[in-house]
């Protein structure tokens, strides 16, 4: 009887342990972000979760959403850490790396060119209006990310309503209240972890 192949050493530990595509190598993550954040006017978070999550299916919709919230609460920019959160979950650190020289490279390239061209046509009113209207398409790319991740609401293990007056309580003490966000992410992010701890111990 054959014994069955070894897996590679340098595959994928993720590919092996789950049915879902994952990424090929360290210069799979690397090009995977850069295409991202070159698609990512005004944020790359709808971007990330469309690739991530719908295209390449490296992540569950559920995992996106898991690892999107500890991203929020750790220091630095939480695009970038979801980025290293993802490329650590597949390669180690070089794959942590991988993902965010991608996310940063390229686009480091183009805000310079770009800071180039801004400071000699900023005047114009063409420019300053297309400006304008690509801040009400990023606005639009949040909310639509928003509501698609929203439908994970329905499986969490709070009740729906209770869900619902978390984030609606978020919303208000951040849009209208102005309270900062380290005070709702740990106040309320608290509140909301206690709650679901409760409901989970036996």
């Amino acid at each position: 009887m054959s014994m069955p192949p070894l897996p590679s050493p340098t595959a994928s530990p993720r590919a092996s342990t789950a049915d879902r595509p994952a990424p090929l190598s360290c210069t799979d993550l690397f090009v995977s972000f850069t295409l991202i954040a070159l698609q990512g006017f005004g944020g790359v978070l709808a971007v990330i979760q469309r690739e991530m999550v719908e295209r390449k299916r490296w992540l569950s919709n559920d995992e996106f959403i898991e690892e999107w919230s500890v991203a929020q609460i750790l220091p630095g920019p939480n695009v970038c850490n979801l980025a290293m959160m993802i490329g650590q979950r597949h390669f180690g650190l070089a794959g942590a790396m991988s993902a965010l020289a991608g996310l940063l490279a390229a686009p480091l390239v183009v805000v310079l060119v770009l800071a180039l061209v801004y400071a000699r046509f900023a005047d114009v009113p063409a420019v300053q209006g297309a400006l304008r209207g690509m801040a009400a398409v990023a606005a639009g790319l949040v909310a639509a990310t928003g509501l698609k991740m929203s439908a994970a609401l329905g499986k969490n293990v709070l009740p729906l309503a209770v869900c619902v007056i978390v984030a609606a309580l978020g919303f208000v003490l951040l849009a209208w209240i102005r309270v900062p966000l380290a005070a709702v992410v740990f106040g309320l992010g608290g509140l909301g972890c206690v709650l679901a701890w409760r409901r989970l111990k036996p």
